[in-house]
Parts: C-alpha cells; sequence; structure tokens
C-alpha cells in the first residue's frame, strides 16, 4: 500500500462538512496512508468515506493484516488541540490552501496553519542553507531576504538555525512562512521558541503533521518539498556536498520550479553544495536583483543595491564593554565562543568587526581568543584585519 502503487490522482473535492473532514483527517492519518496514497484512494473510490470503507481490503491485499483506520476519536482529539494552540486547518482545493501546492502529486491533504494564512496567497520564495553557516552566508541570508521581502515577496524557510532562522527574522516585517517538520504547535530546534512566536504573530507557521507530533528523520525530506513546492523559486545561500539543503533544491526542480545558488570559496565544505548546484545549471545569486531578474520582476519592484554591507547592520549599536577586571571565563565558555567563532569563519577572509557584529560580544572578549586560535593555528590573521580559516 505504499504511495504509486494505485491509478493516476485526480484533483479531490474539498471537504465541505464536518463529517466530511473527520473522514479527510481519518483517512491521512491512518497507518501506511502518506499523501500521494491518499490522492489516490480519494481517486479510486470518490471521497474519503468511501475510502475508508475500502481501506482494510486494499490493505489486506497488499498483504497486511488485521488493518484499522484511525479512530474518529483520534482526529476529533486533534481537532480539539489545534483550536487550543489557535491553529486552523486549510483542506487541498479549499479555501486558503495555496495554488501552488496543488500542482504536486503527493500534496499535503491539509496543512495546519498558526498565524496569517493570508501570505499563502502571496508570491513566494524560498531562502534555505546550513544550519553551521559562516558569517558571509548569514549576511547573505539576511541581505537576500529583505531585498525580496521589499520586493513583495513572501519569504519561505524551514525554521531551522543558521540561514533558516536568519532568512526569517529578516523578512519578519514584511511577510515569512516557516515549514515545521513536526506539528505547527512542536517548535524544534528548542532554541528558536522565540523565533517561532515571533513569527507566529507576525508572519505564519505551517505543517502538515498531526498536533503534536514531534520532527522525525523522515518528517524533513517531507517538509522541504514543501517548502520547495509553496515557492517560485528556492535560493540555496549555504549548503554541503549532502545536505537537505540539496534535498529541497532537487524537488524544487522535479516540481518544476527555479533554483538558485550563492556561490563560495571552493574551499569552503558549506559552498560545496551551492557551487555543484552552479555547474549544474542553478542561476547564480550575488544578490536580491539576481533572483528578481531570474524571476521577471513579477508582481515586485526591484530593490536598489546598496554595496555589500546590509541595511540591516547599519548603526548596529556594540555591547558595553566590561572593566579591565572582568573575571575569567570558565573553561566551557571559552571552548564554547571558540566554537562560535570558528562556526562563523572560512577560507573567505572576513573582516574583524564585521565578526565583532555578527557575535554581538565586545571586542574585549574576542581579542585574546582570537590571538588564541591564532597561535593555535586555527585561524590566519590577513592584511587589513582580515581573519579566515587555513
Amino acid at each position: 500500500m505504499a504511495d504509486g502503487l494505485l491509478s493516476n490522482p485526480t484533483h479531490p473535492t474539498p471537504p465541505r462538512t464536518e463529517d466530511d473532514r473527520l473522514d479527510w483527517l481519518r483517512l491521512i492519518r491512518s497507518r501506511r496512508v502518506g499523501p500521494a496514497t491518499f490522492h489516490r484512494l480519494i481517486a479510486e473510490h470518490g471521497s474519503a468515506r468511501a475510502a475508508l470503507e475500502a481501506l482494510p481490503e486494499v490493505a489486506r491485499a497488499a498483504g497486511v493484516q488485521d488493518y484499522r483506520v484511525c479512530p474518529v476519536e483520534v482526529v476529533r482529539a486533534e481537532l480539539a488541540e489545534a483550536r487550543l494552540s489557535g491553529a486552523v486547518p486549510l483542506f487541498h482545493g479549499g479555501p486558503g490552501y495555496p495554488a501552488a501546492l496543488t500542482e504536486l502529486s503527493d500534496a499535503p491533504p491539509v496543512l495546519w496553519v498558526q498565524g496569517d494564512p493570508g501570505l499563502l496567497a502571496r508570491p513566494m520564495v524560498a531562502v534555505v542553507g546550513a544550519r553551521n553557516a559562516s558569517s558571509l552566508g548569514v549576511r547573505m541570508a539576511r541581505r537576500l531576504a529583505e531585498g525580496l521581502g521589499q520586493a513583495g515577496y513572501v519569504v519561505v524557510s524551514g525554521l531551522a538555525r543558521g540561514i533558516d532562522s536568519e532568512a526569517h527574522m529578516a523578512s519578519l516585517a514584511t511577510g515569512t512562512i516557516a515549514v515545521q517538520a513536526g506539528g505547527v504547535d512542536v517548535i524544534y530546534p528548542e532554541e528558536n521558541a522565540a523565533l517561532a512566536e515571533e513569527i507566529r504573530q507576525k508572519g505564519a507557521r505551517v505543517s502538515e503533521q498531526a498536533m503534536g507530533i514531534a520532527p522525525q528523520t523522515r518528517h524533513f525530506p517531507q517538509r522541504n518539498r514543501i517548502i520547495a513546492g509553496l515557492a517560485r523559486a528556492v535560493v540555496v545561500v549555504e549548503a554541503a556536498a549532502r545536505s537537505g539543503s540539496l534535498i529541497t533544491a532537487r524537488m524544487a526542480l522535479d516540481q518544476g520550479r527555479d533554483v538558485m545558488a550563492v556561490p563560495g570559496h571552493p574551499f569552503d565544505a558549506r559552498a560545496s553544495g551551492c557551487n555543484m548546484l552552479i555547474r549544474d545549471g542553478a542561476t547564480l545569486v550575488r544578490g536580491p536583483a539576481d533572483i528578481l531578474e531570474a524571476l521577471g520582476h513579477v508582481g515586485a519592484t526591484r530593490p536598489e543595491e546598496t554595496g555589500s554591507e546590509m541595511s540591516s547592520e547599519t548603526g548596529e549599536v556594540l555591547p558595553d564593554l566590561p572593566g579591565p577586571n572582568a573575571p575569567p571565563r570558565p573553561l566551557a565558555a571559552t571552548a564554547e565562543l571558540h566554537s562560535l567563532i570558528l562556526a562563523r569563519l572560512g577560507p573567505s577572509p572576513l573582516a574583524e568587526d564585521q565578526l565583532i557584529r555578527d557575535l554581538a560580544l565586545p571586542p574585549s572578549h574576542l581579542a585574546s581568543e582570537l590571538l588564541a586560535l591564532e597561535l593555535e593555528g586555527r585561524i590566519q590573521r590577513q592584511p587589513g584585519s582580515l581573519l579566515s580559516r587555513p
């Protein structure tokens, strides 16, 4: 009963009554029924109710014994949890459901939405990339998200740390959508709880999973297909040769979306995936204007290029400096700071003052640690106060 064993799907009629909605949820929540199988079952049997009645026999024919469909009590509980969390369901083909997703053969039968569902009707571009993003990658993600927002696009990403988080934060004021791997009420990673709440208030969080479901490994590729499906284009800022961002890019290609990538230094593993995409035909992105040009400026105005620095970084105030007798940091804190510094640096040189701004730490906190890392040979200092990793 795996996806793909039934005849080609047609667009189902969206549920109109409470009983219809219960049947839809029962069908998609039933064991071994994924989105593609859901659509094929309805295409073959005419309705979710008929599909539910036929499902045990279909399972027996596939060699599954004692098959039981999802009980109605389970989906009633899901609906109750959704009401408590302020989530609303959008059913495939029904009001508010994003039209772009209906093109997919494995489109989610139902999407749970927290926040503003209206954002799903606007033109969208996905910005994705590495979790262990470099400082240059973070700055580029902010710059792209800001430029796309100013041009009228909603920025879609996956609420992961690194590039995803920066893209969301930079587009909060203009429209951002976080597609979650688990239930829409389950925040992962936990460190993004505050950002997730801001997105709920100012943007939208969406998921196809049931309420309360913790994300598992298999959920992330499923989430990535939604990110790609919602967007007109997927822009990869940083990605290793084997990464979830490349999975998203491949799905975007399969779905007929544009794929774009930011080039990086050949020695930086975080840029290898992007460089591979560009080698294989992805549009090279140097800034928001390249994305808008590739999209034909549809529904948008071209933002002004303001140089290599992002507008959000101008006028940034550094924290107050500590006094000369500041207590020494514990070894664990020092090791953590070293990891943060090394994560921001790559083979491409970065200005020391930019590193200070990115880490939002006083210069005196960093000076001694930069010297220690330099003496250990873990970073290199170059003319013009530039830093890089060897």
